[in-house]
């Protein structure tokens, strides 16, 4: 290892005001000059704060006390706040809008380097590189307020590299992006550690789409275990959090363990034979096309019995003179679960929006179970639809956990202690007695989710509902969803997690400039999409026979091997 690493932890705790135990204790850890570092864990074991203390944000801004010392290029974060850390370190949080701070995209792009006092000639040259890097340049114009959630994302990434930092520390770059938005800016942040030698930093819970990038692996337990630091390879061979193609790899005997679809592909060919062998299915339909009628059959996923909950027809959405929603028609049965996917910008946000009566179509009929949702309010829209948007932060305006609670229930009429029960399920480790804003992206995202659940409205909807959550939490997310499904509601899931919609969807719609593109079962669909294909499909999926498994455990239970 390099004898000057960039970054230092040297025996360092952190303990937050009133908390009862540190939330990260006894770091001791080195990074040097062009290493891309992965940190893994569950939700809530600390990720944040370390990546926080990088730049001075953990003390400084955040409270707490830290003991030990971190030590970036040779400045002491505890000495050198945040400000006289800039030029040193760049920093994306996981919620981009706490970072903005102008009005639109070119703007917010120089504003770090106006604050660095950078010559205006190569303020310009940065800025339309980055625009062309990140495929900003159509939105140069455009107000931050209206951008989608995976835009501001990328602007936020945008604005710290056009200082060109030496360490470049991100909590969480992609939970917003689409999966092809995703792949470009990881790759652009390849090469900034490849050709400049930047160092990187990142926290990542998708670990599908980061870790065949990263050149070391930190894993987080939490508890107050100590971290497990390695080589990617060797950390998730034994890991107890592991994307879907180091599972596959584990069901399959694989070793060593590929990190990339493109190497497991290599090694796929017994497993693909076995499969075969075991259950031989015919090739998955094809999606309907974009012409079908879709508010007349119901999709194969659907029994012919199943009532219809909510319908749109021809429904037509804008946003000033900007069409998002395009003449969509749709219905949607109980017992569904219905993943809304398509590109950034797609418009899936706006659908949502109409569903569920906050934007108003301009154009069109939107009904949920017999009533317009706009007239609804109160007490009887809770029980009629719900929606968890992607600032679910809006949902939660009480002091404690217990609080927002108790508040749920009785919005909901809900029995007393319902709220709580679901939020046990999701995130069993929150006090009771904890303020929303004092817990992780993650835990904060569990407790909206029990907020709107509580209510067992019909028709729920869900806008990015993995975003923040780990592998364990993101499962029992999907166990609860199963259950309500089985009771007769339907669920809509907005979403760029093409994992989650393998495990958990039975039908795909797929958006494109507002418009629906593809609409069918969940395996017709994905598999015949390069985009959102989850894993296991793209590894066993051959040109001549396309897969229809989609999770490990669909292989390990075609397999016997399912526990």
């Amino acid at each position: 290892m390099n004898a000057n690493p960039v970054i230092r932890w040297e025996s360092v705790s952190v303990t937050y005001h009133e908390a009862a135990k540190p939330t990260i204790e006894n770091i001791d850890l080195e990074i040097t000059e062009g290493e891309l570092a992965l940190v893994i864990g569950p939700t809530g074991s600390g990720k944040s704060t370390l990546l926080r203390t990088i730049n001075g944000l953990v003390p400084h801004f955040t409270g707490g006390t830290l003991h030990g010392r971190v030590l970036v290029d040779g400045r002491d974060t505890a000495t050198h706040p945040p400000r006289e850390l800039a030029d040193v370190v760049g920093y994306v949080a996981q919620d981009p809008r706490s970072g903005f701070v102008t009005d639109t995209v070119e703007e917010e792009l120089a504003y770090t380097m106006e604050s660095l006092g950078i010559a205006p000639d190569a303020m310009r040259r940065r800025v339309e590189e980055t625009l062309d890097l990140l495929g900003l340049a159509d939105l140069r114009s455009r107000p931050l307020g209206m951008l989608s959630g995976g835009q501001r994302q990328r602007v936020a990434i945008g604005s710290v590299l056009t200082a060109t930092p030496r360490v470049l520390v991100l909590d969480e770059p992609t939970s917003a992006l689409d999966p092809g938005a995703a792949e470009d800016v990881l790759a652009t942040v390849q090469r900034l550690v490849h050709d400049l030698g930047i160092t990187v930093v990142l926290a990542e819970h998708r670990l599908e789409r980061v870790v065949e990038y990263a050149d070391r692996v930190i894993l987080m337990p939490g508890d107050g275990r100590s971290l497990i630091v390695g080589e990617p390879a060797e950390v998730m061979g034994a890991a107890p959090i592991a994307p879907p193609v180091v599972r596959l790899a584990r069901i399959a005997g694989w070793s060593p363990v590929p990190l990339s679809v493109r190497d497991a592909r290599r090694v796929a060919g017994d497993l693909r034979a076995r499969l075969h062998a075991a259950d031989t299915p015919p090739n998955p339909p094809e999606p309907l096309p974009p012409d079908a009628d879709r508010t007349i059959d119901a999709p194969a996923a659907c029994h012919a019995g199943d009532t219809v909950l909510a319908t749109m027809r021809d429904v037509v959405v804008a946003h000033g003179s900007t069409i998002a929603v395009s003449g969509v028609s749709w219905q949607l049965h109980a017992h569904e679960v219905v993943a809304l996917m398509g590109r950034n910008g797609a418009g899936k946000s706006t659908l949502l929006g109409a569903l569920v009566g906050m934007h108003a179509a301009s154009r069109g009929q939107v009904t949920v179970a017999g009533s317009d949702p706009r007239q609804l309010r109160g007490s009887q829209l809770v029980r009629t639809i719900g929606l968890v948007p992607q600032e679910f932060t809006d949902l939660l305006t009480r002091s404690t956990v217990a609080q927002e609670c108790h508040d749920a229930d009785r919005d909901a009429h809900a029995q007393p202690g319902t709220t709580a029960a679901i939020l046990a399920d999701l995130a069993p480790d929150i006090a009771s007695d904890a303020h929303p804003r004092d817990l992780s992206e993650g835990q904060r995202l569990s407790l909206a989710l029990a907020v709107v659940l509580s209510g067992r409205p019909p028709v729920i909807c869900l806008d990015e509902p993995t975003r923040g959550l780990d592998y364990d939490t993101k499962e029992r997310l999907i166990s609860i969803l199963r259950r309500i499904q089985t009771e007769g509601h339907v669920i809509v899931v907005a979403t760029h997690d093409v994992e989650l919609v393998a495990e958990l969807a039975t039908r795909v719609v797929i958006l494109a400039d507002g418009q629906i593109v593809a609409d069918g079962p969940t395996t017709a669909v994905v598999v015949s999409s390069p985009l959102f294909a989850p894993q296991v499909a793209k590894v066993l999926s051959t040109p001549a026979a396309p897969a229809r498994w989609l999770t490990p455990f669909a292989v390990a239970q075609a397999l016997g091997d399912a526990s």
